[in-house]
């Protein structure tokens, strides 16, 4: 990809993340929007906005960069209202480009409605081409437009009858921070497969997609929004309504594998701990003789130190993540994906030197960072790499707003684990099963579908085009 983080092209990425908070002042709630989003940055890197109402009128400001680049003081404190909403974006569906940088606000017969966005809808286009057949022009080229577009449509001066009557007609992944003059409105798709919480701060409600963004601007966690409720907040505190529709407990596995902060709870559980946990059933599955545990930073970290708690290895630093690394927006080709690996990580030789290593990491994607990353330790002298992952293998494309490579390209999906082991040039390789990452989350109810091939509805054959330009 051309705009995004070229030396995490390994990693598979999420779309967006999401704040929204109502207040009884016009002082600071840009400003702790700001702090939210700050927190939720690992979200999305392409693009930052933060839209404010007064009681009437709407401002926002939204431009491409990191939410720190995005604004300043001035932009701050222009942004002034009781309730404000605000959006960190990574493209999965829609160019990288400022006309599709969100909340998009959109201006109506019965007002004025800002909407941040993150998932990903399986029957946009089929939605879409509906719309535009209606004499309805689109902007952007994004899902969230046509979110947007449904609900002004519906508003007859309802507007959460015209939510419900929305969601009963879009399918697919999504978390909805809705803003109108005087309410703000967070939605969970019925499956509730992407995350989004409740906080409080005082007497100010607070949404957002993970709890971490809660902790920065000193809020208190209260729950997480359900599967398909409508939460509304307004001058008479907070109110849950429910669309006519079936609901279960999906949470997308891979929030608590890599895309959710550590310090995140989601559905009762601490994203640390489920992974430390994953990490020492890893051993239990697929334990080797080795002399130090070392882990892939960060993602990998909690995984490794309960992998080395329950082999009784010890846990060491062997590889060093250089964190002043930014974004870069050269094309990738294969060569600078390379040498970006020994840009980002670097081997503590001294550690390494003469030792049997065991190398966890969170996920194999494409397996060329892997392979990199297994040659930079036995080029620093380690006797012998034994990589563990703390998931399955990826086999399966994702339609519900993580970007996942095509199936040819998933490594997991075209090769055995011995193939797979060879390629990447490890000792051994064992990946963590389906049944003991589901234990370490607690046994609760998750779309798996990148894993197992089982989504929790329809999607589109695989082949098909399903980002919304023609």
């Amino acid at each position: 990809m051309y705009n995004g983080i070229v030396l995490d092209d390994e990693k598979l990425k999420e779309e967006c993340g999401i704040f929204g908070i109502y207040g009884d002042s016009e002082q600071g709630l840009s400003r702790i929007t700001y702090y939210g989003l700050y927190a939720l940055q690992h979200r999305g890197q392409e693009s930052a906005g933060i839209a404010v109402s007064d009681g009437g009128k709407v401002k926002h400001f939204k431009d491409m960069g990191l939410v720190s680049e995005v604004f300043d003081d001035d932009i701050l404190e222009d942004l002034k209202g009781n309730i404000a909403c605000g959006h960190v974006r990574y493209s999965t569906t829609g160019q990288s480009h400022i006309t599709n940088a969100q909340p998009l606000v959109v201006k109506y017969r019965n007002g004025t409605l800002a909407l941040a966005h993150n998932g990903n809808l399986v029957n946009a286009g089929e939605l879409r081409r509906q719309l535009e057949k209606e004499g309805i022009i689109f902007q952007t080229s994004i899902d969230s437009e046509v979110i947007a577009n449904l609900i002004a449509r519906q508003d007859k001066g309802d507007t959460v009858e015209a939510v419900k009557q929305t969601v009963e007609q879009i399918r697919g992944a999504y978390a909805l921070v809705l803003m109108t003059g005087d309410r703000l409105i967070g939605v969970r798709d019925p499956h509730g497969i992407r995350p989004l919480s409740i906080g409080r701060k005082g007497e100010k409600f607070v949404l957002a997609s993970e709890s971490c963004a809660f902790d920065t601007v000193g809020a208190k966690l209260i729950r997480d929004v359900e599967p398909g409720e409508i939460v509304v907040i307004d001058g008479n505190g907070l109110h849950s309504h429910y669309a006519d529709m079936p609901r279960s407990k999906k949470l997308c596995i891979f929030e608590y594998v890599y895309l959710g902060r550590p310090d995140s709870i989601m559905d009762g559980n601490n994203i640390y701990m489920v992974r430390k946990k994953a990490g020492a059933i890893l051993y239990k599955e697929h334990p080797a003789e080795a002399d130090i545990v070392i882990s892939v930073p960060d993602s990998g970290t909690a995984a490794a130190i309960g992998y080395a708690e329950a082999s009784g290895i010890p846990f060491v630093e062997g590889l060093v993540k250089n964190r002043y690394v930014g974004r870069t927006f050269i094309k990738p080709s294969q060569k600078l994906r390379e040498i970006g690996v020994t840009l980002k990580l670097n081997v503590l030789e001294n550690v390494v030197k003469g030792k049997r290593v065991i190398m966890v990491d969170d996920s194999i994607v494409r397996g060329t960072t892997s392979r990199k990353l297994v040659q930079m330790l036995k080029g620093a002298g380690a006797t012998e790499v034994h990589f563990r992952v703390s998931s399955p293998p990826v086999q399966y494309s994702c339609y519900f707003g993580i970007d996942t490579p095509s199936r040819k390209e998933l490594v997991g999906a075209n090769y055995s684990v011995g193939d797979i082991q060879e390629r990447i040039g490890a000792d051994s390789l064992g990946y963590l099963s389906l049944e003991g990452l589901k234990e370490a989350a607690g046994g609760l109810g998750c779309c798996d579908a990148c894993f197992s091939g089982n989504y929790p509805m329809e999607v589109p054959v695989e082949g098909d085009k399903f980002i919304l330009e023609k």
